[in-house]
């Protein structure tokens, strides 16, 4: 069996699926590692094979690495109720399983953010059968994943509007349906306003060193009819000077409390060139991308990644031998330079402050009934 959940009526693939085969749990993730030239999908059968599949970026993008790690925990949690945990044990593999997933990639908070829903809900279930509470954890995955889905498009809503009636869109990484439950945040954006009959255009940044653009976003634009011209990185200032792009807008990390956001690493310089250029930069992520705790971008935590990535990309090596090689994740795009943050919840406007801290209390008034 598996959750019904819905795709959006414009995007044809589904990123993650909670499965029950012979009883037994799944999490079968599109292998985005793979893309674009292979569809595979990844069965999960255990924890380690979740966590691993979030380490090496077959399932990437915060709202999707959250939506995964609470499947992967809800995963765990049945599976050792299978092999006999006892009452007494539930709490101890309970937090394990949150500590291990939090250990898989330090940037992306939507992950802390799953992480403790998932051990908050279970540990409020206490005094309640053993199988109670694992389906409810398996319950509480599913409506993480359902209400990812539902801020997406509640995103699209909100952005449609800011983007102009006719014109490019450029985007970096990918802020599609694979970086998400459904739909995606950025791309989310431009696929509502497509919706509402936008003539719009998306240039896609390749996204160095692991071409999320390239591989990713040109794949999705090309499986959804959304179109699109693939260009480098480096061709983002001249295309926007050559007045091809009337926007930009991309997805987040972490937003701190001022709205600094942090995104994959290129998003700095994209909205340095929109601000060169007059072009708005827009930020679309859900609120539980704001990290209220972070005051500014000074205190969010930079992943680093193998220099592999760089000098031998898919294999390939591109780079002499020896050399010394800087391969940060993201970067943080400053919040004088964004034009404005679309959340679920609504638009935030400089100063973010309040808008952000005031969006968040919403979502946690809204999710307090269902998550």
């Amino acid at each position: 069996m598996s959750f019904a959940l819905p795709i959006p009526a414009n995007q044809h693939f589904a990123t993650m699926q909670w499965l029950l085969e012979d009883g037994r749990p799944v999490v079968r993730l599109l292998d985005q590692t793979r893309l674009p030239t292979e569809t595979v999908y990844q069965d999960c059968r255990d924890g380690d094979t979740v966590r691993q599949a979030i380490r090496t970026l077959a399932v990437r993008g915060a709202p999707a690495i959250g939506v995964t790690a609470a499947y992967g925990i809800a995963q765990e949690l049945l599976l050792a109720l299978q092999a006999g945990m006892t009452a007494g044990q539930f709490d101890d593999v309970l937090a394990k399983s949150c500590a291990d997933y939090a250990a898989t990639r330090p940037t992306a908070v939507n992950l802390f953010w799953a992480i403790e829903r998932m051990r908050a809900h279970g540990q409020a279930s206490a005094g309640q059968p053993m199988a109670t509470r694992v389906q409810d954890l398996v319950d509480q995955a599913s409506a993480i994943h359902f209400d990812d889905v539902q801020c997406c498009l509640d995103m699209g809503r909100h952005g449609a509007p800011l983007l102009p009636d006719r014109g490019g869109v450029l985007t970096h990484c990918n802020t599609g349906g694979l970086a998400t439950g459904g739909h995606g945040t950025g791309l989310g954006v431009v696929r509502s306003a497509l919706a509402l009959g936008k003539d719009l255009h998306v240039w896609i940044d390749e996204t160095r060193p692991l071409l999320q653009g390239s591989r990713l976003t040109a794949w999705e634009c090309a499986q959804d009819g959304i179109p699109s011209t693939l260009i480098c990185d480096n061709m983002a200032g001249w295309v926007m000077k050559l007045g091809k792009v009337q926007a930009a807008i991309v997805g987040a990390d972490r937003i701190a409390a001022n709205g600094d956001s942090a995104n994959k690493i290129g998003t700095y310089s994209v909205a340095v060139l929109c601000a060169r250029h007059n072009i708005p930069f827009y930020v679309a992520a859900p609120t539980s991308t704001i990290d209220l705790d972070c005051p500014t971008g000074e205190q969010i935590p930079i992943e680093e990644r193998s220099p592999d990535e760089v000098t031998t990309p898919r294999g390939v090596q591109f780079a002499a031998s020896g050399v010394g090689v800087f391969n940060p994740a993201f970067d943080v795009a400053p919040a004088e330079l964004i034009a404005a943050i679309i959340t679920e919840e609504g638009v935030a406007r400089a100063p973010f402050a309040s808008d952000l801290k005031r969006f968040v209390a919403q979502a946690q008034r809204r999710r307090a009934g269902h998550l």
